[in-house]
């Protein structure tokens, strides 16, 4: 068996969807619910494009369809961007989580401390620095603009109002962008929901309903 280096393993947007593919077929599954997450529903829409006769339902959290290249940008988000990466490549690894924690507090800024400690480990464990700025650089040149409108699957869109991840913006122009497709803001700052938060459980609900198994 032959072991692919870091430098060979392709990190790509276009690889994401091919290992999509190669799941479902893997799974033997001819038809099912589909939920992208953050950038993971870019993919999503992707597969639900290319395979319309696969999806019978897509739910879409915290969504974008350009990544932060493949959109307009002040030299001021430019520099800010390109700081992000030498902070990951230089303290993603260390055992101070002070470098993640500048992820963290993005990500889930009303989470208890606890939360917020466990989710800066979990960073540290996931991958390593380098695989983390490609991970950054893979998404950055995501744009799947022109896939929405093809997409034929009921869709949901959920998206906190106030993310301070990725802009409630991003989720709204995704919603009118697939064809009758439905957006549910959630009231939260977070861009991953906590289960004991309102908004979590709105998103359960929403979800449910959607899929026809709520009340």
């Amino acid at each position: 068996m032959s072991h692919l280096t870091l430098a060979q393993t392709d990190i790509s947007f276009d690889a994401f969807v091919s290992d999509l593919e190669t799941v479902v077929e893997a799974a033997k599954v001819d038809r099912f619910a589909m939920i992208g997450y953050s950038q993971g529903c870019a993919a999503s829409v992707a597969y639900a494009a290319r395979h319309p006769e696969r999806v019978s339902h897509l739910v879409l959290y915290g969504d974008y369809a350009q990544g932060f290249n493949r959109r307009p940008q002040t030299e001021a988000q430019k520099q800010a961007y390109a700081a992000m990466l030498t902070l990951m490549q230089l303290g993603w690894g260390q055992d101070n989580a002070a470098f993640r924690q500048l992820f963290t507090s993005q990500f889930m800024p009303d989470a208890t401390k606890a939360q917020q400690d466990w989710f800066n480990e979990l960073q540290r464990r996931a991958t390593s620095p380098e695989s983390a700025v490609r991970f950054m650089r893979a998404i950055a040149e995501i744009d799947v603009t022109e896939l929405l409108p093809p997409v034929k699957a009921p869709t949901l869109v959920l998206h906190a109002r106030d993310d301070v991840r990725v802009p409630f913006e991003s989720g709204r122009r995704i919603a009118a962008a697939i064809p009758g497709a439905r957006l549910v803001p959630l009231e939260s700052r977070n861009h991953i929901l906590e289960v004991d938060e309102a908004a979590g459980r709105r998103f359960v609900e929403e979800v449910l309903l959607f899929l026809g198994q709520g009340k």
